[in-house]
């Protein structure tokens, strides 16, 4: 199994991108929150409250549809990965802090590949309709994401040393801590200082970093993320499973 988490490690956006696009006053205050919980400095139940206080009580489809018809991209390989794991029978598990209506009209408008399993945040969710992934879990804080995937693993018969995980910032922490002590194979996807921070205080070793790596304060390279293809992480991922 892959579980993965989505943004700035297998898509260049941000979880609250479309907030931006949709509202662009609320712009500096949306980066400065999820600056704050992927550095670990505040739960993403924190996080969640604030952006929500911000918000009109209702984040339509029609909102959202205008926001993937305009900005919509992933990493340069990434539905090429996920359409190869199906063939080789390998579970992916898209595992975010995303919000699952992100995710709803991405497979509604079949802008990826269907995936067994989304894990991400309910806080805005619409009428399921369309193509949709066969299992859905709430994601609410960030530990969640090493539970959900140990759900999966134990739903699916799968052993945990069969598991890649990939992430990019400190907001994957725990989901690499849990896999360094289950075994779990270790992805370091357009790895961000806060990551390599939260691991090397914790003994926790990466076992590959893929992509770019940014030191502390280094700005990101989005025209050098975009020229990295992910399906150079096949052969990788066939060996190791």
């Amino acid at each position: 199994m892959i579980s993965s988490d989505w943004n700035e490690c297998l898509a260049p956006c941000g979880p609250f991108d479309f907030i931006s696009f949709t509202y662009p006053s609320l712009e500096p205050e949306i980066k400065k929150i999820f600056k704050a919980y992927t550095g670990n400095e505040i739960p993403l139940s924190e996080a969640a409250k604030r952006i929500l206080s911000l918000l009109p009580p209702k984040t339509t489809e029609e909102q959202m549809d205008s926001y993937m018809d305009e900005r919509f991209e992933t990493y340069r390989g990434v539905p090429e990965l996920m359409e190869w794991c199906e063939k080789k029978d390998i579970l992916f598990m898209i595992n975010t802090t995303g919000m699952q209506g992100y995710f709803q009209r991405v497979f509604t408008k079949g802008l990826l590949p269907n995936v067994p399993v989304v894990s991400a945040h309910p806080m805005i969710k619409y009428k399921e309709q369309g193509r949709m992934p066969c299992h859905w879990f709430d994601l609410l804080e960030i530990q969640d994401k090493p539970e959900n995937t140990q759900k999966v693993l134990r739903e699916w018969g799968i052993p945990p040393e069969k598991t890649v995980l990939i992430g990019d910032s400190g907001g994957d922490g725990p989901h690499f801590e849990w896999g360094a002590k289950v075994g779990a194979f270790l992805i370091g996807s357009m790895t961000k200082w806060s990551l390599d921070q939260y691991c090397s205080k914790r003994g926790i070793k990466i076992s590959l970093h893929f992509g770019l790596c940014y030191s502390k304060g280094e700005k990101r390279n989005k025209a050098q993320e975009m020229d990295i293809n992910f399906m150079d992480l096949a052969p990788m991922i066939e060996a190791i499973l």
